[in-house]
């Protein structure tokens, strides 16, 4: 297994430049995609050297319900380290399914208890609610809504009603929210992509932002009312788990990008860009981190099975 093992735990730092660059350089949609990709890809290869690390770790406590011959001498040899790391990846795979079951958990109490607050209301892919807080939700499901507050549509304007929902509609048609609880797990499990996440949540309104702008037809339009949500917007408590109208970070930014030109749809940034070496290095890592975790998984396989007694 030897340091192969290890490799995909710290691999996700060759994602990082593209976090950035791909926000600035990609379509949005484009980069909310690869975004996605490469952390779930990466945080999957992390928890499979994770589970591996355990199954070691775990061979050596006593009691254990494993073959008597997963502890030998002979086993240990074969899988260097196995005393320290073995033992303190269990820990970390307990930290790890608290983190993502904390998560999950999150993630659908408050889309229950949203849906509960719709219950009364008149049906539609838009729901109202009297509230005094500013704030718009797309609120996945079967259907999906559009939750806004009357106090966000009194500090806008009727035209910008329709920027408003034309955003929010993208976000429940483009399915973010899955990408963001993709991305947000895969967090849990290897923490050196949690930047991913922030870009994501930028990529995705900014996705939102250009749909909304294509189906008004008006690009100031929606930045004028981008910048005016901003203003008056309250996070909403349990919230985060989804795409907001208008978060206080990335606005300014956003606001910029709607003043300019569409940004151009392509695939893959030029490869001799700083975009484009990102993005290749972002692969390579991945493709690394795949093909390690496949050999630790296979090298400790074979370890086992001669192990283990017929």
């Amino acid at each position: 297994m030897g340091v192969f093992v290890y490799l995909p735990l710290v691999l996700p730092l060759t994602a990082l430049p593209i976090a950035r660059l791909a926000e600035q350089h990609l379509h949005p949609r484009r980069a909310a995609r690869l975004l996605t990709t490469v952390a779930v890809i990466l945080a999957s290869c992390s928890l499979v050297c994770l589970g591996l690390l355990v199954v070691v770790g775990t061979a050596q406590l006593p009691g254990n319900p494993l073959p008597d011959g997963w502890s030998d001498a002979e086993v240990r040899e074969a899988v260097p380290h196995d005393a320290f790391a073995g033992k303190a990846s269990i820990l970390a795979l307990v930290v790890v399914t608290a983190a993502c079951g904390f998560t999950v958990r999150r993630h659908y109490r408050f889309r229950a208890r949203a849906h509960r607050a719709l219950a009364g209301l008149p049906g539609g892919d838009v729901a109202v609610l009297p509230d005094a807080v500013p704030y718009a939700y797309a609120l996945p499901g079967s259907p999906g809504r559009v939750m806004v507050s009357t106090a966000l549509l009194a500090s806008l304007e009727p035209a910008e009603h329709r920027a408003l929902f034309a955003h929010e509609r993208a976000h429940l048609a483009g399915r973010h929210h899955r990408l963001l609880l993709a991305t947000r797990l895969a967090g849990c499990v290897n923490p050196l992509l949690w930047p991913l996440l922030g870009a994501l949540v930028y990529s995705t309104e900014r996705w939102a932002d250009e749909e909304a702008a294509r189906v008004t037809g008006d690009r100031r339009l929606t930045a004028r009312a981008v910048g005016k949500a901003a203003l008056v917007s309250r996070p909403v408590p349990g919230g985060a788990a989804f795409a907001a109208f208008a978060a206080p970070g990335p606005v300014p930014r956003r606001v910029a990008a709607l003043l300019g030109p569409v940004p151009p749809d392509r695939g893959w940034p030029p490869a001799l860009t700083p975009a484009g070496v990102a993005a290749l290095v972002a692969a390579a890592g991945t493709t690394v981190s795949a093909l390690s975790a496949l050999n630790a998984a296979v090298a400790l396989f074979l370890v086992l099975e001669a192990a283990t007694p017929l």
